[in-house]
């Protein structure tokens, strides 16, 4: 496979922006799994599956897998709202993750 300097440049993006999502599933799982309660827990996994579910659409609906929904990909993709509730909802994965044993 022979790619040009900006398609590489490109791969190595898209690759490290999907390797940031992987360590946000796998980060706020573990602090859901290591919450002290039981709200701690559905708390920080449904905020963490929202958002990687959020950024899963995205990416299938970029990809043509899906028909298009308008759903910005999360931290990256203009929308204000959109991010507001989205550092929100990595604040309070934050805190349960810092009451964790």
């Amino acid at each position: 496979m022979h790619l040009s300097g900006s398609a590489r440049v490109a791969l190595r993006v898209v690759t490290a922006v999907v390797l940031a999502f992987v360590l946000l599933l796998w980060r706020g799982i573990r602090a859901a799994w290591k919450a002290p309660d039981a709200f701690g827990t559905y708390l920080a996994a449904g905020l963490t599956l929202s958002i990687v579910l959020q950024a899963l659409i995205n990416v299938s609906v970029v990809l043509g897998l899906l028909p298009t929904k308008g759903i910005p990909l999360p931290f990256i993709s203009a929308g204000g709202s959109s991010l507001v509730l989205t550092l929100l909802s990595v604040g309070l994965v934050l805190n349960v993750s810092q009451h964790a044993d």
